[in-house]
């Protein structure tokens, strides 16, 4: 069993979070997978996110806040 920690994005209405999860790798089927602390963090972040909570989100992620350049035609 092998771990490399890894960074996913996240989006979330006009937030942006980097957060660094810890995958594992087996020789099972199912490889690569997370456990289900890093699953939580991912679900803990998205409803932080959701909810506009920054103080729990930053205190889990890099928060950005997305601002739109031009509107589409």
């Amino acid at each position: 069993m092998k771990t490399k920690t890894q960074t996913k994005i996240i989006r979330q209405g006009e937030y942006l979070a980097e957060i660094n999860i810890i995958v594992t790798y087996t020789d099972d089927d199912w490889s690569p997978y997370l456990s289900l602390e890093e699953a939580q963090k991912l679900d803990n972040l998205r409803l932080a996110l959701e909810n506009k909570d920054l103080k729990t989100a930053t205190q889990l992620a890099q928060i950005y806040h997305l601002t739109p350049v031009a509107l589409s035609a």
